[in-house]
């Protein structure tokens, strides 16, 4: 398979609703959203489901999403994970330490539970800052006072120390809240000069890319897009009435890189024009996006949250023709 600018090697078939690609040496880790750990090396496929304390709720856009290797994970097996369980207020979320020994993935101990939760929105990304913390997305969960409520941890990005802590540092004191009144936010990439991008989901066309700034409130849902009030920040790009449904986001070199559902591709954040620049497209939803030197390794999730019904997935490795 080939496209114009990149020639297309599918690495992995029958991947079910993928969430989160990372990559560890030559071991590529993939997340299912039922509670899988699919992990690819050499060619060959290995999944093995993660034993958690609270088993994982599978439900629309809930599961095991997001996922986070510890820097020693070679050695040590640990990462940290973010998936939906069911708590007696209903759906919710946690952030849970695990350890894969070779044969296995098990939950080793919660970080942080009682994220709220619902069908379509819940955030999930978890990523290890270059600060060495844990910064993690939560969705808005269809409530119109929690974004804005910082008692809430629903419509944030969360900081957090390895082991749950509240970092001295966090804007606000004794809370893990780093910035507030996101809505859906799915990615989290830092540039080389240490600055946080975000990307997040609209209600109707304005998703967004912010640039996020410890303490900020992004005003979800008082405005929205481009749209300004006083004490919010606007979004640094949005989309205006078209859909992108952005998800994973990654830095290559100087390059923003945004894997879009709605849009089904990955695309180039591009501030010159305030808009996004397509890259590379197979007409599937592209959930994540990992740079491998000067290749690509994409997952697909062809299957909306919103729809029922089984869908085959695929991981590819994308490499310039030129």
């Amino acid at each position: 398979m080939t496209t114009p600018d990149w020639s297309v090697e599918v690495v992995a078939k029958g991947l079910v609703y993928p969430w989160d690609i990372e990559r560890s040496g030559k071991q590529l880790l993939i997340t299912e959203a039922a509670g899988n750990i699919v992990t690819i090396e050499n060619g060959r496929l290995t999944r093995h489901a993660l034993k958690t304390s609270d088993p994982v709720a599978r439900e629309g856009g809930a599961g095991l999403l997001g996922m986070a290797l510890a820097k020693d994970f070679r050695q040590s097996g640990v990462a940290y994970v973010y998936h939906s369980y069911r708590s007696d207020a209903g759906l919710a979320n946690k952030v849970i330490e695990a350890r894969f020994d070779g044969n296995a993935w098990r939950e080793t101990r919660v970080l942080l539970a009682g994220i709220p939760g619902h069908r379509l929105y819940n955030g999930g990304r978890v990523v290890i800052g270059p600060d060495g913390l844990l910064y993690v997305t939560t969705g808005w969960t269809e409530s119109r006072e929690r974004p804005q409520d910082l008692r809430s941890m629903a419509g944030k990005v969360l900081r957090m120390t390895l082991d749950g802590q509240v970092p001295k540092d966090n804007p606000f004191p004794g809370s893990l809240v780093y910035s507030y009144g996101h809505r859906n936010p799915q990615g989290l990439a830092w540039n080389a000069q240490g600055v946080l991008f975000v990307v997040e989901h609209g209600q109707s066309g304005h998703d967004e890319i912010n640039i996020v700034k410890p303490g900020a409130n992004y005003g979800w849902p008082l405005v929205e897009g481009s749209a300004k009030r006083t004490g919010m920040e606007a979004a640094w790009l949005e989309s205006g009435s078209d859909t992108w449904a952005p998800s994973g986001a990654a830095f290559a070199g100087n390059d923003l890189l945004v894997a879009a559902l709605g849009a089904r591709g990955v695309y180039i954040a591009d501030d010159a024009s305030k808009s996004l620049k397509p890259l590379f497209s197979s007409n599937d939803r592209i959930r994540d996006v990992l740079p491998a030197g000067r290749d690509l390794y994409v997952i697909t999730t062809n299957r909306s949250p919103r729809a029922e019904g089984p869908s085959e997935d695929r991981l590819l490795r994308l490499s310039p023709r030129r």
